[in-house]
């Protein structure tokens, strides 16, 4: 009856994760309800789009690219950043000028990681939590994280029932009932994708339900001038970028580096 045993591991597996993902998904709702609606007629700024779609990182990514095409960074194709004019125009820029260092001059990567820790852009982050846009630190994790569980459990799952049914046969234990007891916590599992995919899709690491509803308006500008290029960038990466120079330079920011 080793076959029992993988039976309890699947159920735990499942039962876990899908508990996991109703739970956070219950508390987005809340956070979701207990935030004032956003004013429709808010719009989030280059800075806001970058945090919601992609963190830290992504603030960091957007303001080197538009210091980079306002030529007051040069970004070489060899993954190097290199200072042009050293006046920021704001405390974004400031931090990623300061965080290329004294020398006006250093790799892509670097520059991105320390830009992502300042004060500035953590600021930035407690408005946009503070504002409901963003899901705070430490709030238990996110739907997206609890979803990929979920994912996870559905192939332990699977895994496990096929390991039962390679065992040996054992007298009373038709293989076929050992499939349909394996079969219960996998359609757990896949009912749960399925009930998030509908529900609570897209799933988000940063924006909360409000913030992601601001990127959805944001996304459906039309595209055209300079400023619907740099907000491209901001909410879909640095893959939205169209000059080959660019793309080079960023290809080797996620590269190791030495201090």
């Amino acid at each position: 009856m080793f076959w029992v045993l993988l039976l309890f591991l699947a159920w735990a597996f499942a039962g876990t994760a899908c508990t996991r993902l109703c739970l956070t998904a219950a508390r987005t709702a809340a956070l979701d309800a207990d935030t004032a609606p956003a004013d429709p007629g808010r719009g989030l700024t280059l800075y806001e789009a970058a945090f919601l779609s992609g963190g830290p990182a992504r603030v960091a990514d957007v303001t080197l690219v538009s210091m980079a095409r306002q030529r007051r960074l040069l970004l070489a194709h060899t993954g190097w950043a290199t200072v042009v004019d050293p006046r920021g125009r704001d405390e974004i820029e400031q931090s990623v000028i300061g965080a290329i260092g004294p020398d006006g001059q250093s790799r892509i990567a670097p520059v991105r990681a320390r830009a992502a820790g300042t004060e500035a852009v953590r600021r930035l982050a407690d408005r946009l939590v503070h504002a409901g846009l963003a899901v705070p630190d430490g709030a238990g994790g996110t739907v997206g994280a609890a979803v990929r569980q979920v994912r996870a459990a559905a192939l332990a799952v699977a895994a496990l029932g096929a390991t039962a049914l390679l065992l040996p046969v054992q007298t009373g234990t038709p293989r076929l009932l050992v499939g349909l007891w394996f079969a219960l916590p996998l359609t757990l599992s896949l009912s749960c994708l399925a009930i998030a995919r509908f529900e609570v899709h897209p799933y988000s690491r940063w924006a909360s339900p409000a913030g992601q509803r601001l990127l959805g308006a944001l996304a459906r500008r039309p595209a055209g001038d300079e400023r619907s290029l740099l907000t491209t960038v901001a909410v879909r990466g640095i893959r939205a970028i169209g000059e080959p120079q660019l793309r080079a330079a960023f290809a080797h920011r996620d590269q190791p580096w030495r201090e």
